[in-house]
């Protein structure tokens, strides 16, 4: 790896950081969409587990869930937005070990896990691959991951409304993956795509939902006129349904195992 790949990936961490850090005070009442789409890992876990992470764990609230279903679990909680973790430790408490760290360089040691949980944090990573390598690596034989990620599409309707096509989450597909998991050794026991579409009753609310999460990231120098924001509200109208403005997650779920 070069001095400038350092550097990109470097600013990368940063920028994502940031961005969570801003929105850690309000995370918990604007992620509907995100709590939600976690209730589709919730019925896959196995029923005991020793070890646990969650890995990409936001404000905690999956990880706090997780320490009540395995309650003598050993849980983890790792994320990469230090104002995350802060607002974690201060709801959940110090039972629970929560970590600084990237998911595509894990600070553990090989085998340290029977059950890694991630929802919604692996999109944020540019080297899905490496994401992967780095859960064989840390996955005991026969431990299992349970991870939703979102797949190109999501936010569409951001893009269309902004006529900014970098507001569209860069997203691998399904195929990348794949090959990702494949290539590194874990098995797929079960995936399922789902598109999932949730409302606001305007603009406002919608960005809101977007950056209170997290999920953009501005562009150095940006800045929005009245102009601008009044004609994006006006493509929006164009989409609004009887229900409210759309917005589109676009979801991977994926149970992945490790080979005994």
């Amino acid at each position: 790896m070069n001095d400038l790949t350092l550097k990109t990936e470097a600013n990368w961490q940063a920028r994502v950081a940031h961005a969570f850090l801003r929105a850690a005070p309000r995370y918990d009442a604007l992620a509907t969409a995100q709590r939600h789409i976690g209730e589709l890992l919730w019925g896959s876990l196995p029923p005991h587990a020793f070890n646990v992470l969650d890995m990409g764990c936001g404000t905690g609230v999956w990880t706090q869930r997780l320490a009540e279903r395995y309650p003598r679990a050993q849980i983890t909680g790792l994320d990469l937005a230090p104002g995350m973790l802060e607002q974690a430790r201060q709801r959940h408490g110090e039972s629970i070990h929560w970590q600084p760290g990237d998911a595509a360089a894990l600070p553990y040691d090989e085998h340290s896990f029977d059950l890694v949980f991630s929802n919604l944090a692996v999109q944020w990573c540019p080297d899905i691959g490496a994401v992967m390598a780095e859960l064989y690596r840390v996955l005991t034989p026969g431990g299992q991951a349970h991870i939703t990620t979102l797949l190109p599409g999501t936010l569409e309707e951001i893009a269309f409304a902004w006529q900014r096509p970098e507001a569209l989450l860069q997203t691998p597909d399904r195929a990348i993956v794949e090959r990702a998991i494949l290539d590194h050794g874990l098995t797929i026991t079960r995936q399922t795509i789902t598109a999932e579409r949730f409302y606001y009753p305007d603009l406002k609310a919608v960005m809101a939902s977007i950056k209170g999460v997290g999920a953009q990231i501005s562009r150095p120098q940006a800045s929005l006129s009245r102009n601008d924001i009044a004609t994006a509200q006006a493509r929006f109208e164009q989409l609004r349904q009887p229900d409210g403005l759309p917005v589109s997650y676009h979801c991977l779920t994926l149970q992945l195992e490790k080979s005994l």
